[in-house]
């Protein structure tokens, strides 16, 4: 068996860029697909952007995107604080799917809604966890019948999270009706919300305002205090981002 120090160096060249609903990384889905409402585009670069590159792409509704977590450090550590164990519980870097990762190599299933090989290569994407800017390394068609074992365990993530209620205010609302996108971006913030995007350890702190950007706003929100029992998302204002 070769050793690692006879391995021969490599690189890898980025084949495009993602631009996404997602300016920084506070706030991005921490899977794939948990956004069904997130839009992206990947587009392709030089010489990855000949048309003939995607021919016959078109026939897959999904597709494996391969990334860099360009907007995490380059540093990892051996043991992490995944959010499904409270940020509390560790475990190690390779039984989960933190971005602090020894390469920062990331791994997205999304749906492939169309091409556009007018001017280039684009790729329309829906339910997309990437933050805008994201340099993509490679992509793959998903096969299902090679891709998705029923008998696959899922260790400590074995369900979906439990997602929160998500409630607008007046001023909120009056934003969003005054947008042409208003109801599409409506839908964006609720399901990016009833994620809980804040960081574990602030999972009780009612009360506290955040600012997420999406697209090109600044939304602001708070954990109400669980008066029936469950703990509701409120979306407070909707500002321009500057």
């Amino acid at each position: 068996m070769s050793e690692l120090h006879n391995v021969p160096p490599f690189s890898l060249s980025p084949i495009g860029t993602i631009s996404s609903d997602y300016p920084d990384k506070f706030g991005v889905p921490r899977q794939p697909g948990l956004v069904t409402a997130a839009s992206a585009t990947l587009t392709l670069v030089a010489p990855f952007d000949d048309p003939l590159c995607v021919r016959g792409l078109e026939a897959f509704s999904h597709i494996w995107v391969s990334f860099i977590f360009h907007q995490n450090p380059d540093r990892w550590a051996p043991m992490v604080r995944p959010p499904r164990l409270g940020g509390n519980r560790k475990v190690g870097v390779f039984a989960s799917r933190s971005p602090n990762r020894p390469n920062r190599l990331g791994l997205s299933l999304v749906a492939l809604e169309r091409i556009d090989t007018r001017k280039g290569v684009r790729l329309h994407l829906k339910g997309a966890d990437l933050v805008d800017g994201t340099p993509v390394i490679d992509i793959k068609p998903y096969l299902p019948w090679a891709d998705n074992d029923l008998n696959a365990r899922a260790g400590f993530a074995p369900a979906s999270p439990d997602l929160l209620e998500v409630t607008f205010s007046a001023a909120a609302e009056s934003a969003l009706n005054a947008r042409d996108d208003g109801q599409e971006l409506r839908e964006l913030i609720y399901q990016v919300l009833s994620q809980d995007p804040r960081p574990a350890y602030h999972a009780n702190d009612s009360g506290r305002i955040y600012g997420l950007p999406l697209r090109n706003l600044d939304v602001r929100f708070l954990l109400e205090s669980a008066t029936t029992g469950r703990p509701c998302m409120q979306v407070i204002s909707l500002e321009p981002r500057r």
